[in-house]
Protein backbone atom coordinates (compact mmCIF):
# COMPACT_ATOMS: atom_id res chain seq x y z
CA UNK A 1 0.00 0.00 0.00
CA UNK A 2 1.24 3.53 -0.68
CA UNK A 3 2.62 5.62 2.13
CA UNK A 4 0.80 8.98 2.44
CA UNK A 5 2.66 12.28 2.94
CA UNK A 6 4.09 12.37 6.43
CA UNK A 7 4.28 15.97 7.66
CA UNK A 8 4.63 15.50 11.41
CA UNK A 9 2.28 12.52 11.21
CA UNK A 10 4.60 9.68 12.14
CA UNK A 11 3.86 6.50 10.14
CA UNK A 12 4.04 3.05 11.64
CA UNK A 13 7.54 1.68 11.30
CA UNK A 14 9.32 4.85 12.44
CA UNK A 15 8.73 4.14 16.14
CA UNK A 16 9.58 0.96 18.00
CA UNK A 17 6.71 -0.84 19.74
CA UNK A 18 7.83 0.15 23.28
CA UNK A 19 8.14 3.82 22.29
CA UNK A 20 4.77 3.77 20.53
CA UNK A 21 3.09 2.11 23.52
CA UNK A 22 4.60 4.76 25.80
CA UNK A 23 3.11 7.38 23.49
CA UNK A 24 -0.34 5.83 23.80
CA UNK A 25 -0.06 5.68 27.60
CA UNK A 26 1.03 9.32 27.84
CA UNK A 27 -1.68 10.53 25.49
CA UNK A 28 -4.50 8.57 27.14
CA UNK A 29 -3.43 10.04 30.48
CA UNK A 30 -3.43 13.57 29.02
CA UNK A 31 -6.85 13.11 27.41
CA UNK A 32 -8.22 11.90 30.73
CA UNK A 33 -6.77 14.97 32.44
CA UNK A 34 -8.21 17.20 29.70
CA UNK A 35 -11.69 15.78 30.26
CA UNK A 36 -11.27 16.32 34.00
CA UNK A 37 -9.91 19.89 33.68
CA UNK A 38 -12.54 21.04 31.19
CA UNK A 39 -15.59 19.69 32.99
CA UNK A 40 -15.97 22.87 35.09
CA UNK A 41 -15.34 25.20 32.16
CA UNK A 42 -17.43 23.86 29.31
CA UNK A 43 -21.15 24.42 28.97
CA UNK A 44 -23.65 23.92 26.21
CA UNK A 45 -22.58 27.21 24.60
CA UNK A 46 -18.97 26.08 24.07
CA UNK A 47 -19.88 22.81 22.34
CA UNK A 48 -20.45 24.30 18.83
CA UNK A 49 -17.26 26.36 19.11
CA UNK A 50 -15.13 23.28 19.72
CA UNK A 51 -16.72 21.53 16.75
CA UNK A 52 -16.09 24.51 14.46
CA UNK A 53 -12.47 24.83 15.58
CA UNK A 54 -11.90 21.12 14.96
CA UNK A 55 -13.41 21.41 11.48
CA UNK A 56 -11.31 24.48 10.59
CA UNK A 57 -8.03 22.95 11.79
CA UNK A 58 -8.74 19.75 9.89
CA UNK A 59 -9.46 21.65 6.66
CA UNK A 60 -6.46 23.95 7.11
CA UNK A 61 -4.13 21.00 7.63
CA UNK A 62 -5.07 19.74 4.15
CA UNK A 63 -3.47 22.78 2.53
CA UNK A 64 0.31 22.53 2.37
CA UNK A 65 2.24 25.72 1.72
CA UNK A 66 5.69 25.70 0.08
CA UNK A 67 8.83 26.51 2.03
CA UNK A 68 12.46 26.60 0.94
CA UNK A 69 14.26 23.63 -0.53
CA UNK A 70 11.31 21.94 -2.20
CA UNK A 71 9.61 21.24 1.13
CA UNK A 72 6.09 22.09 2.25
CA UNK A 73 4.32 22.51 5.54
CA UNK A 74 0.86 23.06 6.89
CA UNK A 75 -0.88 24.54 9.91
CA UNK A 76 -0.81 22.47 13.08
CA UNK A 77 -3.35 24.70 14.78
CA UNK A 78 -2.70 23.70 18.39
CA UNK A 79 -1.61 27.19 19.46
CA UNK A 80 -4.52 28.88 17.68
CA UNK A 81 -7.12 26.61 19.30
CA UNK A 82 -5.49 26.90 22.73
CA UNK A 83 -5.53 30.70 22.57
CA UNK A 84 -9.25 30.65 21.84
CA UNK A 85 -10.48 27.99 24.29
CA UNK A 86 -7.56 27.13 26.55
CA UNK A 87 -4.96 24.34 26.26
CA UNK A 88 -6.97 21.58 27.93
CA UNK A 89 -10.01 22.03 25.68
CA UNK A 90 -7.64 22.45 22.73
CA UNK A 91 -6.14 19.05 23.55
CA UNK A 92 -9.58 17.49 23.03
CA UNK A 93 -10.10 19.34 19.75
CA UNK A 94 -6.69 18.31 18.42
CA UNK A 95 -7.25 14.72 19.51
CA UNK A 96 -10.39 14.66 17.36
CA UNK A 97 -8.51 16.11 14.38
CA UNK A 98 -5.44 13.87 14.49
CA UNK A 99 -7.48 10.80 15.38
CA UNK A 100 -9.79 11.19 12.38
CA UNK A 101 -6.81 11.83 10.12
CA UNK A 102 -5.32 8.49 11.12
CA UNK A 103 -8.47 6.37 11.29
CA UNK A 104 -10.34 7.68 8.25
CA UNK A 105 -7.62 9.06 5.98
CA UNK A 106 -4.66 6.84 6.95
CA UNK A 107 -2.57 9.94 7.69
CA UNK A 108 -0.15 8.67 10.33
CA UNK A 109 0.16 5.19 11.76
CA UNK A 110 -2.24 3.59 14.21
CA UNK A 111 0.53 2.40 16.53
CA UNK A 112 2.16 5.84 16.30
CA UNK A 113 -1.15 7.65 16.87
CA UNK A 114 -0.44 8.21 20.55
CA UNK A 115 2.64 10.32 19.91
CA UNK A 116 1.07 11.95 16.85
CA UNK A 117 -1.74 13.29 19.04
CA UNK A 118 0.69 14.28 21.78
CA UNK A 119 3.23 15.98 19.51
CA UNK A 120 0.96 17.83 17.11
CA UNK A 121 -2.00 18.42 19.38
CA UNK A 122 -1.22 18.46 23.07
CA UNK A 123 2.41 19.62 23.12
CA UNK A 124 1.89 22.29 20.46
CA UNK A 125 -1.23 23.58 22.26
CA UNK A 126 0.42 23.93 25.67
CA UNK A 127 3.63 25.42 24.23
CA UNK A 128 1.75 27.95 22.16
CA UNK A 129 -0.60 28.94 24.95
CA UNK A 130 2.22 29.34 27.49
CA UNK A 131 4.07 31.88 25.35
CA UNK A 132 0.85 33.67 24.43
CA UNK A 133 -0.17 33.97 28.09
CA UNK A 134 3.32 35.16 29.05
CA UNK A 135 3.30 37.85 26.36
CA UNK A 136 -0.17 39.02 27.42
CA UNK A 137 0.97 39.23 31.03
CA UNK A 138 4.14 41.15 30.18
CA UNK A 139 2.21 43.39 27.80
CA UNK A 140 -0.50 43.99 30.42
CA UNK A 141 -3.17 42.50 28.23
CA UNK A 142 -2.55 44.61 25.13
CA UNK A 143 -3.77 43.16 21.87
CA UNK A 144 -0.40 43.82 20.17
CA UNK A 145 1.40 41.85 22.86
CA UNK A 146 -1.12 39.09 22.39
CA UNK A 147 -0.46 38.91 18.67
CA UNK A 148 3.31 38.85 19.28
CA UNK A 149 2.87 36.08 21.84
CA UNK A 150 0.62 34.15 19.47
CA UNK A 151 3.25 34.32 16.72
CA UNK A 152 6.01 33.20 19.07
CA UNK A 153 3.83 30.49 20.56
CA UNK A 154 2.74 29.13 17.18
CA UNK A 155 6.36 28.96 15.98
CA UNK A 156 7.55 27.40 19.23
CA UNK A 157 4.72 24.86 19.14
CA UNK A 158 5.91 23.59 15.77
CA UNK A 159 9.48 23.44 17.01
CA UNK A 160 8.48 21.60 20.18
CA UNK A 161 6.57 19.01 18.14
CA UNK A 162 9.54 18.59 15.77
CA UNK A 163 11.98 18.21 18.66
CA UNK A 164 9.75 15.66 20.37
CA UNK A 165 9.50 13.66 17.16
CA UNK A 166 13.28 13.70 16.89
CA UNK A 167 13.71 12.26 20.39
CA UNK A 168 11.12 9.58 19.65
CA UNK A 169 12.90 8.60 16.44
CA UNK A 170 16.19 8.41 18.34
CA UNK A 171 14.65 6.34 21.14
CA UNK A 172 13.37 3.95 18.48
CA UNK A 173 16.84 3.69 16.86
CA UNK A 174 15.36 4.96 13.61
CA UNK A 175 17.78 7.89 13.37
CA UNK A 176 20.50 9.15 15.74
CA UNK A 177 19.47 12.20 17.75
CA UNK A 178 22.47 14.12 16.44
CA UNK A 179 21.11 13.61 12.93
CA UNK A 180 17.36 13.80 13.48
CA UNK A 181 17.21 16.82 15.81
CA UNK A 182 19.10 19.41 13.72
CA UNK A 183 17.47 18.18 10.52
CA UNK A 184 13.94 18.35 11.97
CA UNK A 185 14.48 21.70 13.66
CA UNK A 186 16.06 23.19 10.54
CA UNK A 187 13.12 22.26 8.32
CA UNK A 188 10.42 23.12 10.83
CA UNK A 189 11.93 26.49 11.74
CA UNK A 190 10.71 27.62 8.32
CA UNK A 191 7.39 25.79 8.58
CA UNK A 192 6.88 27.46 11.95
CA UNK A 193 7.01 30.88 10.30
CA UNK A 194 4.04 29.89 8.17
CA UNK A 195 2.27 28.60 11.27
CA UNK A 196 2.88 31.93 13.01
CA UNK A 197 1.58 33.99 10.08
CA UNK A 198 -1.58 31.90 9.72
CA UNK A 199 -2.23 31.93 13.46
CA UNK A 200 -1.89 35.70 13.77
CA UNK A 201 -3.93 36.25 10.61
CA UNK A 202 -6.74 34.13 12.02
CA UNK A 203 -6.61 35.97 15.35
CA UNK A 204 -6.70 39.37 13.63
CA UNK A 205 -9.78 38.27 11.69
CA UNK A 206 -11.43 36.99 14.86
CA UNK A 207 -10.46 40.16 16.70
CA UNK A 208 -12.28 42.21 14.09
CA UNK A 209 -15.39 40.03 13.91
CA UNK A 210 -15.74 38.28 17.30
CA UNK A 211 -13.30 39.89 19.78
CA UNK A 212 -15.05 38.16 22.69
CA UNK A 213 -13.65 34.83 21.46
CA UNK A 214 -10.14 36.05 22.26
CA UNK A 215 -11.05 35.93 25.94
CA UNK A 216 -12.02 32.36 26.69
CA UNK A 217 -13.67 33.20 30.01
CA UNK A 218 -15.90 35.86 28.47
CA UNK A 219 -16.74 34.40 25.09
CA UNK A 220 -20.37 35.06 24.22
CA UNK A 221 -21.29 32.02 22.14
CA UNK A 222 -25.01 32.59 22.54
CA UNK A 223 -25.57 34.90 19.57
CA UNK A 224 -27.92 32.55 17.80
CA UNK A 225 -26.81 29.93 15.32
CA UNK A 226 -25.56 32.30 12.62
CA UNK A 227 -21.96 32.30 13.81
CA UNK A 228 -21.97 28.49 13.81
CA UNK A 229 -23.07 28.40 10.18
CA UNK A 230 -20.45 30.98 9.22
CA UNK A 231 -17.72 28.99 10.95
CA UNK A 232 -18.68 25.80 9.16
CA UNK A 233 -18.85 27.61 5.83
CA UNK A 234 -15.32 28.93 6.36
CA UNK A 235 -14.07 25.41 7.13
CA UNK A 236 -15.82 24.05 4.02
CA UNK A 237 -14.37 26.87 1.90
CA UNK A 238 -10.88 25.93 3.07
CA UNK A 239 -11.59 22.27 2.24
CA UNK A 240 -12.67 23.29 -1.27
CA UNK A 241 -9.27 24.99 -1.70
CA UNK A 242 -7.38 21.82 -0.72
CA UNK A 243 -6.51 20.80 -4.31
CA UNK A 244 -4.29 23.90 -4.43
CA UNK A 245 -1.98 22.45 -1.77
CA UNK A 246 1.74 22.25 -2.53
CA UNK A 247 2.81 18.81 -3.83
CA UNK A 248 6.25 19.04 -2.22
CA UNK A 249 7.09 16.61 0.63
CA UNK A 250 6.38 17.71 4.18
CA UNK A 251 8.93 18.26 6.91
CA UNK A 252 9.27 14.75 8.34
CA UNK A 253 9.06 13.18 4.91
CA UNK A 254 11.85 15.44 3.63
CA UNK A 255 14.06 14.61 6.62
CA UNK A 256 13.32 10.89 6.25
CA UNK A 257 14.28 11.00 2.56
CA UNK A 258 17.43 13.05 3.16
CA UNK A 259 18.59 10.94 6.12
CA UNK A 260 17.78 7.59 4.54
CA UNK A 261 15.11 6.14 6.82
CA UNK A 262 12.05 6.71 4.65
CA UNK A 263 11.99 2.99 3.79
CA UNK A 264 11.21 2.17 7.41
CA UNK A 265 7.72 3.62 6.96
CA UNK A 266 4.97 1.03 6.75
CA UNK A 267 1.83 1.41 4.67
CA UNK A 268 -1.58 1.50 6.37
CA UNK A 269 -3.22 -1.74 7.47
CA UNK A 270 -6.42 -0.70 5.69
CA UNK A 271 -7.66 2.09 3.44
CA UNK A 272 -10.85 4.14 3.57
CA UNK A 273 -9.98 7.55 2.14
CA UNK A 274 -6.20 7.21 1.75
CA UNK A 275 -4.15 10.34 1.12
CA UNK A 276 -7.39 12.38 1.29
CA UNK A 277 -8.69 10.84 -1.92
CA UNK A 278 -12.20 9.42 -2.32
CA UNK A 279 -11.43 6.23 -4.30
CA UNK A 280 -14.84 6.18 -5.98
CA UNK A 281 -14.26 9.61 -7.64
CA UNK A 282 -12.08 9.63 -10.74
CA UNK A 283 -11.24 13.34 -10.83
CA UNK A 284 -8.36 13.92 -8.40
CA UNK A 285 -9.38 17.46 -7.41
CA UNK A 286 -12.99 16.46 -6.80
CA UNK A 287 -11.85 13.40 -4.86
CA UNK A 288 -9.75 15.63 -2.59
CA UNK A 289 -12.58 18.14 -2.08
CA UNK A 290 -15.08 15.40 -1.26
CA UNK A 291 -12.67 13.86 1.24
CA UNK A 292 -12.21 17.27 2.82
CA UNK A 293 -15.95 17.84 3.10
CA UNK A 294 -16.42 14.42 4.68
CA UNK A 295 -13.58 15.06 7.09
CA UNK A 296 -14.93 18.48 8.09
CA UNK A 297 -18.28 16.93 8.96
CA UNK A 298 -16.82 14.00 10.87
CA UNK A 299 -14.30 16.07 12.83
CA UNK A 300 -16.86 18.77 13.68
CA UNK A 301 -19.21 16.12 15.00
CA UNK A 302 -16.51 14.38 17.00
CA UNK A 303 -15.29 17.67 18.46
CA UNK A 304 -18.82 18.47 19.63
CA UNK A 305 -19.23 14.99 21.09
CA UNK A 306 -16.03 15.35 23.13
CA UNK A 307 -17.12 18.80 24.30
CA UNK A 308 -20.57 17.49 25.22
CA UNK A 309 -18.99 14.61 27.16
CA UNK A 310 -16.92 17.04 29.22
CA UNK A 311 -19.90 19.38 29.71
CA UNK A 312 -22.15 16.48 30.75
CA UNK A 313 -19.61 15.45 33.38
CA UNK A 314 -19.66 19.00 34.70
CA UNK A 315 -23.45 19.06 34.83
CA UNK A 316 -23.60 15.67 36.51
CA UNK A 317 -21.10 16.71 39.16
CA UNK A 318 -23.09 19.88 39.86
CA UNK A 319 -26.27 17.85 40.20
CA UNK A 320 -24.55 15.39 42.55
CA UNK A 321 -23.29 18.29 44.66
CA UNK A 322 -26.75 19.78 44.95
CA UNK A 323 -28.22 16.42 45.94
CA UNK A 324 -25.53 15.85 48.56
CA UNK A 325 -26.12 19.30 50.07
CA UNK A 326 -29.82 18.67 50.69
CA UNK A 327 -30.74 17.78 54.28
Amino acid sequence: MPIPPLALHIPDGFLSVPVAVAGWALTVMMIGLALHRTRDRLGERQIPLMGILAAFVFAAQMINFPVAGGTSGHLLGGALVAILIGPWAASLVMTAVVGVQALLFQDGGLLALGFNIFNMGILSAFTGYALYALARRLGRGSRLAGYAGAAAGAWAGVMAAAAATSFQLAASSTAPLGVALPAMLGVHALIGIGEALITVGALVFIGQTRPDLLHERHADTSRGSGWVAVGLLIALAVAFASPLASPHPDGLERVAEDQGFIEAAQGPAYEILPDYQAPFVQNEALATILSGVIGVGVVAGLGMIMARTAARRSGQRSADSRTASKP
